[in-house]
């Protein structure tokens, strides 16, 4: 049927129309927002490329925690600056580090908030790489079982979910093997499946501190000109005991989330990362873009490309758009 007997005007042309036949929708309980917990005490330090987002010591990340909560917003995703740096990244696993001790001040006083993980070791080493380095290059196999060590310390501290993303072969095996080993079965992984070696990521290394003291991480993440690659990244991730699997970053790669949505029946995510944010809020700031109307739109198109969970530093003004 076609003009004029179909006109898409029609429904266009009133809204509670167009609200009741909207194909794509987007909640609150869709987002995940990251933060980055630093040690020290009164610490507020705003990223100076992600305007709104600090570096902030844990009893300012535990107040954060309670306005993310009480925005409907249901799990926080933790990325940790240490005290010090060595090759090994030894406060990633340790007992007393900066994500173990930022978990139990959250899980101590934010009750209903789910706590994610990030679990590298880009943050920890004084070298900015994601494990342990020989012969001017990250090892895959020795870095795993440091990975595993870390996501067990998360774990034993209360953390409700971790999410590898160091991209070395095998690590969710590893995590799933340490894990249930240490009788944590029922703790899911969400795998940075889908990680592509972006520029993207420019903010994000001021924010964790994390930018590589040589090189680059060309040899673990994914080339950006791949795509079916990330068929074999994501089914290798979820025969290792994945749960959720991840495509980083967003926006330039929502033909790779719609493709695993595709092909996989599990809970997919998108990480809406630090440069699309910082894009955003450069441009609005200036006056370019409405800042709302642009991030709504971003969103509805991971959702409609196939998203389940959106990890973004734009959730709370999302939960506040939303909640109008």
């Amino acid at each position: 049927m076609f003009f004029p007997q179909f006109r898409a005007r029609r429904i266009r042309g009133n809204g509670i129309f167009r609200r009741m036949v909207s194909e794509t929708t987007l909640s609150v309980n869709d987002l995940v927002y990251p933060m980055f917990s630093a040690f020290g005490t009164g610490i507020k330090k705003e990223i100076s490329s992600m305007p709104g987002i600090y570096q902030q010591s844990i009893e300012n990340i535990v107040a954060e925690s309670k306005e993310v909560r009480d925005l409907g917003i249901p799990a926080v995703l933790l990325f940790g600056i240490p005290e010090s740096k060595d090759s090994v990244g030894s406060d990633a696993y340790s007992d007393t580090g900066i994500i173990q001790e930022t978990i139990r001040a959250i899980k101590k006083d934010v009750p209903g908030l789910a706590v994610i993980t990030d679990v590298c070791m880009c943050e920890y080493t004084d070298h900015g790489h994601c494990g342990i380095i020989k012969d001017g290059d990250v090892d895959n196999d020795s870095t795993l079982e440091l990975l595993a060590r870390e996501a067990l310390s998360h774990v034993q501290a209360g953390a409700d979910m971790v999410a590898p993303s160091d991209m070395m072969d095998g690590r969710v095996g590893a995590i799933r093997e340490k894990l249930d080993e240490h009788g944590y079965d029922a703790i899911p992984i969400m795998s940075y499946a889908v990680k592509y070696a972006s520029g993207y990521y420019g903010p994000f290394r001021e924010a964790a501190e994390s930018t590589p003291q040589f090189g680059d991480r060309r040899s673990y993440q994914m080339d950006p000109a791949n795509r079916r690659e990330a068929l074999r990244e994501a089914a290798s991730d979820i025969e290792e005991g994945a749960d959720i699997i991840m495509v980083k970053p967003g926006l330039p790669y929502l033909d790779i989330l719609r493709d695993l949505r595709n092909e996989f029946e599990l809970p997919l995510a998108v990480y809406n990362v630090s440069g699309e944010y910082s894009m955003v809020k450069g441009a609005a700031e200036r006056g370019w873009i409405d800042e709302e109307r642009v991030v709504l739109e971003t969103m509805i198109a991971f959702k409609r490309a196939g998203a389940d969970i959106i990890i973004t530093y734009h959730a709370k003004d999302i939960a506040k758009w939303l909640g109008k």
